[in-house]
């Protein structure tokens, strides 16, 4: 997240069984500190990706490089997907992820395991 920074950054997550296996960053084309939009064409593409590798869609995720550390009105608003929501932010230049479900314009904070497997 910090290469983006002020930036926020976004793209999807992709695995089965709710376990990642790909992580697709995706160019905010909203090119805002406060605000993302994911560039069509890329989402498109990570999409195609996704389906190409059967993979499924299990997670989104973009920054707050400046907090909050939850998702914010906006996020709960646009979210368009029932998967996992990670938000990261940084406090004193420290980078921390939550991660939130969002459905019927409430988010719950959820566990989420982090494996490094490389």
């Amino acid at each position: 997240m910090a290469e983006y920074a002020p930036l926020e950054a976004c793209g999807l997550l992709a695995g089965k069984d709710d376990a990642v296996e790909a992580v697709l960053k995706v160019r905010n084309a909203a090119q805002s500190p406060v605000r993302f939009r994911m560039d069509p064409q890329e989402q498109y593409n990570a999409f195609e990706w996704i389906e190409t590798n059967g993979l499924d869609l299990v997670g989104i995720y973009h920054s707050h490089p400046s907090g909050p550390e939850i998702v914010s009105a906006t996020d709960i608003a646009e979210a368009a997907y029932k998967v996992v929501h990670i938000i990261w932010s940084r406090k004193m230049e420290i980078w921390s992820a939550r991660a939130f479900w969002i459905e019927g314009r409430e988010a719950t904070e959820v566990f989420v395991k982090i494996l490094n497997n490389q």
